[in-house]
């Protein structure tokens, strides 16, 4: 499985923007995919996931409210629309994800997120 990352840039604190992730390769391995992000000097964290059907989803209690993550499954592709942005939330943004053994395994190069005043 390929993750191909994108619409990371520069917003300024309050905007919005709306992540892209396509997924390629043995796309029928997925069960869930999800958003993770790292802040400079800070360790990577979970940010939102979805399972393959949309079904369900779950998020990091910072951003719950704020972003929604989402699948279209006729363009394997999981975007998360992050609204109300925050100085907090600038960070690389990386998507990943997990086979059946729920273990995120495949992630994608990462695009950035950078939030002005």
């Amino acid at each position: 499985v390929q993750l191909q990352a994108s619409g990371g840039g520069l917003v300024q604190a309050g905007g919005s923007l709306r992540l892209s992730c396509a997924a390629s390769g043995r796309t029928f391995t997925i069960r869930n995919l999800g958003w993770f992000r790292q802040a400079p000097g800070k360790e990577r964290e979970f940010v939102a996931s979805i399972t393959g059907s949309g079904a369900s989803t779950r998020y990091n209690d910072s951003v719950n409210g704020r972003f929604t993550i989402s699948v279209d499954n006729a363009k394997n592709t999981v975007y998360l629309q992050m609204n109300s942005l925050k100085h907090e939330d600038a960070a690389v943004y990386y998507c990943a994800a997990a086979d059946w053994s729920g273990n995120f395994r495949y992630w994608g190069q990462g695009t950035q997120v950078t939030v002005s005043s």
